[in-house]
């Protein structure tokens, strides 16, 4: 399949849009991981109404489309909330994570997770995504980008621009979760690979080039 006929087939389905918002059966109070070493295990994660954590249901469609790539990746996850995303990855076989949190609360409650894990590969970064993304450089495999809703467009557009400024891998894998309804402003060379909608969420899987400058 060609990329533009891809990136069509990412906006349809981006701008598809349920009446019902994604339920969280264990939230709030807690998240279950789901697959890898930590199967099943429950974490308490901070309660704030400005905390979503991926539905269990998004989260697994998301491992299942990373399962060949996900062992022995470095990842990266700006917008970590609860740390669902990263430590499904390290539970699944990834080398490393960095979860940056901006929120002093949820940055706490991720370390008290990682130690009652233990996550010994993992770092908690109490910064906001712009300004960790202002530092120097260190390269990712995967990164994760899930932003306020209310700020996705505006946030997604400026980390995408940092990103490939040497924290990615070229060939590396972003996923995005944001409003179903919106279209997505990444660059046109990042290619889709998985798109899919669940309630008010759409979320999508793409590839950067092989090569950028």
């Amino acid at each position: 399949m060609s990329t533009c006929s891809a990136r069509s087939r990412l906006s349809s389905v981006a701008t598809r849009k349920s009446a019902r918002g994604p339920r969280q059966k264990n939230y709030p109070g807690e998240i279950r991981i789901i697959g890898g070493r930590w199967r099943s295990r429950r974490l308490p994660v901070l309660v704030s109404d400005g905390l979503r954590p991926t539905p269990d249901r998004v989260r697994e469609t998301l491992f299942n489309w990373l399962t060949p790539y996900v062992p022995g990746a470095r990842c990266l996850d700006l917008f970590a909330g609860t740390g669902a995303l990263c430590l499904e990855a390290l539970s699944r076989g990834a080398a490393n994570v960095v979860m940056v949190e901006h929120s002093p609360e949820a940055a706490r409650q991720l370390r008290a997770n990682v130690e009652r894990l233990p996550a010994t590969d993992a770092t908690v970064v109490a910064l906001d995504a712009l300004e960790y993304l202002a530092g120097s450089p260190t390269v990712f495999d995967i990164v994760f980008l899930d932003p306020p809703f209310a700020v996705a467009e505006s946030m997604l557009k400026s980390c995408s621009v940092r990103l490939v400024q040497g924290w990615m891998k070229p060939g590396g894998l972003v996923y995005v979760e944001a409003p179903a309804e919106l279209a997505l402003p990444l660059p046109t060379e990042w290619e889709p690979i998985k798109s899919k909608v669940a309630g008010q969420v759409g979320y999508h899987l793409l590839r950067l080039p092989s090569s950028y400058t």
